[in-house]
C-alpha cells in the first residue's frame, strides 16, 4: 500500500470533524443504490471484474467518483471479497460460482463528501454453516449501531460485537477497523474497534459520522493472511468470513443510518 493522502494526513490527529446541518446532507450519498445496482449482478459465472465495471460506471453516471480507486494504490473502483477473504479483495477475472460468498464494499466521492457501506451475498444457494456466518454478522453491526448515541464510547462498540460473534463460533478480525468519514475517506476517529476490552478512545458527539464494518470469521481465529498484492486479507485458515458495513450520523437523540438500505432475509 502507498502512503496515506496528504490530505488524510494533514488531518491525522485531530478531532473528529462536528459536520454542519448542510454537510450532514451531503453526507446522504448515492452509495446505497450503487452497491443494490452491484449486488443485482450478483449470479454463478459473473466475474468480479464485471462488477467492478458495473460500479464504476454507476458512480460517473451519477456525477461521483469511485472512492477506492488508486486510494494509496489500489487498483480497482470496488473491493470484492470472496469466501475466506476477509477484505479489500481485489476485482479479477474468476468466475462466481455457485454456494460462494461475495462481500461487496462500495465507496464513492459525491459533491466533496464520501459514502462506504458494504454487505455480504450468496451467490446462489449456499450452505447452512454460511447462511449462519451472515446472519451472525449483520446482527452483529445492527447490535453496535444499536448503542450509537450522544455521550457513548467508541470503545464500547466492540462489546456489542464480539460476544454476539463467539457465542455463535465465530471469531472478530481485530487487524481492521471502523473509521471517520466525511470529506476524507478515512478520517478520526482512525480507529473503531469491533472487539472487546480495546483502547479506543473518544466520545460521539452530535454531528459526528463515522462507519462500523464488522468481519466475522467462521471458528475460533480471528487473525489474517496478507497477499503480495499488499491489499488482499484471508482467513488463515481457509474457513470463511463476512462483513456488512454502514456510515453512520450521530443526532442529538441517537443515530441515522446515512446508508440503510431494504431490510434482507438474511
Amino acid at each position: 500500500m502507498l502512503k496515506m493522502p496528504k490530505s488524510e494526513h494533514k488531518k491525522a490527529g485531530q478531532p473528529p470533524r462536528i459536520l454542519s446541518p448542510e454537510e450532514q446532507d451531503k453526507m446522504r450519498t448515492l452509495g446505497r443504490e450503487v452497491l443494490d445496482l452491484a449486488a443485482s449482478h450478483i449470479r454463478p459465472g459473473v466475474t468480479t471484474d464485471e462488477i467492478d465495471e458495473v460500479v464504476h460506471n454507476a458512480c460517473i453516471e451519477r456525477n461521483s467518483y469511485p472512492s477506492p480507486l488508486n486510494y494509496r494504490g489500489f487498483p480497482k473502483s470496488v473491493c470484492t471479497s470472496v469466501n475466506e477473504c476477509i477484505c479489500h479483495g481485489i476485482p479479477d477475472q474468476r468466475k462466481l460460482r455457485e454456494g460462494d460468498i461475495i462481500n461487496i464494499d462500495i465507496s464513492l466521492y459525491h459533491d466533496g463528501f464520501h459514502a462506504d457501506l458494504n454487505e455480504t451475498y450468496a451467490v446462489g444457494e449456499i450452505d447452512e454453516e454460511s447462511k449462519k456466518l451472515i446472519r451472525v454478522t449483520r446482527e452483529c453491526l445492527d447490535d453496535a449501531i444499536a448503542l450509537c448515541k450522544p455521550g457513548t464510547l467508541f470503545r464500547d462498540i466492540g462489546k456489542a460485537i464480539e460476544p454476539k460473534a463467539r457465542a455463535n463460533g465465530c471469531a472478530t478480525v481485530r487487524n481492521y477497523t471502523g473509521h471517520g468519514i466525511n470529506d476524507l475517506f478515512h478520517g478520526s476517529p482512525s480507529n473503531i474497534p469491533h472487539y472487546a476490552k480495546n483502547k479506543a478512545v473518544g466520545t460521539m458527539k452530535p454531528g459526528m459520522c463515522f462507519t462500523i464494518e464488522p468481519m466475522i470469521n467462521l471458528g475460533p481465529n480471528w487473525d489474517t493472511v496478507h497477499w503480495p498484492d499488499n491489499w488482499t486479507a484471508t482467513t488463515v485458515d481457509g474457513r470463511r468470513s463476512a462483513q456488512f458495513e454502514e456510515t453512520l450520523l450521530i443526532t442529538e437523540t441517537g443515530v441515522e443510518i446515512l446508508t440503510a438500505g431494504k431490510k434482507r432475509d438474511l
